[in-house]
């Protein structure tokens, strides 16, 4: 089988370069690309023409812009790459006969309430990323093509930084920390999301029905205070260096933390649809956050 990864550098691409090895031949590019091979997500025609080159049987997208902030000021660009690019590839997919498999966001929905959101619960994005995450959906769905959509927020990896590794940094320097406490989510590492694509992929490659929409995030569920709280506290177990006391991670609600795009207060997503179609037990998040953080203390 010959698969196509766009996105390689990436948190998710890094570990999806690990996790679809097994299932065959990988041709794997960042934006720069490979000789006669483009990656940039800027130029549709170049994307277009590197699908029907490699001709692949699996088209996995783990490229995005996920500057959240930064598309306030750039919905075109946001568009071009979260939007129009994988509507491309899920052209290319459907007339080559690949699969697609695509990553989006608990962003689509307006964050409202306490209960997690199903895969068919009204989407109603607050923000310019979540708004072209959306309408990159629509396009795949649109284009008729066979594919594996997967929803997922808060996501981290032991390469590269990530919000374990700031509260560490502070935690070392600061005597006080505030930390929002009034979102909701889990923590879900690249690893996790990289694994369950690549066995969810080598199933629908096998039986098609199972193709569709599906919400993939670490079981339980907690809060950004609550989360920098256990990564100090696994630090300071562990004789890391810790200046802030217990009692010094203060809770602060959103509204003290001011930023261009809207974040939602309930990024909760059931995961049952995946848990059931594909046989699989998701672990805590913190579990996948204790591994994370022993690779890197």
């Amino acid at each position: 089988m010959k698969i196509l990864l766009f996105g390689k550098n990436g948190q998710v691409g890094w570990e999806l370069q690990r996790s679809l090895a097994p299932l065959g031949e990988v041709v794997a590019l960042d934006h720069d690309g490979a000789p006669g091979l483009s990656g940039d997500f800027a130029s549709p025609d170049s994307l277009a023409a590197t699908v029907r080159a490699v001709a692949p049987d699996l088209i996995v997208n783990a490229a995005a812009h996920t500057a959240v902030d930064k598309a306030e000021s750039e919905p075109d660009f946001a568009r071009a790459l979260n939007a129009l690019a994988p509507g491309v590839l899920a052209r290319e997919a459907a007339a080559c006969g690949a699969l697609l498999v695509h990553y989006s966001t608990d962003y689509v929905f307006d964050g409202s309430g306490e209960a997690p959101r199903t895969e068919d619960a009204p989407t109603a994005p607050l923000s310019v990323y979540g708004r072209t995450k959306l309408e990159g959906e629509d396009l795949i769905r649109a284009s008729g093509c066979r594919h594996l959509i997967f929803r997922t927020s808060w996501v981290y990896a032991a390469r590269g930084g990530n919000f374990a590794r700031t509260m560490l940094k502070l935690a070392a320097e600061r005597d006080t920390l505030t930390i929002i406490n009034d979102q909701h989510g889990a923590p879900t590492g690249a690893d996790l999301l990289a694994d369950v694509s690549a066995h969810a992929a080598r199933m629908t490659l096998a039986s098609p029905a199972l193709a569709g929409t599906y919400h993939l995030v670490a079981g339980g569920e907690t809060t950004w205070h609550a989360y920098a709280r256990h990564v100090i506290e696994f630090a300071r177990a562990r004789g890391v260096p810790i200046k802030v006391a217990a009692e010094a991670i203060l809770p602060v609600p959103t509204s003290a933390f001011p930023t261009p795009a809207r974040r939602p207060a309930n990024s909760r997503l059931d995961t049952r649809k995946l848990q059931q179609a594909f046989g699989l037990a998701l672990p805590s998040w913190q579990q996948g956050v204790d591994r994370m953080l022993t690779e890197i203390l």
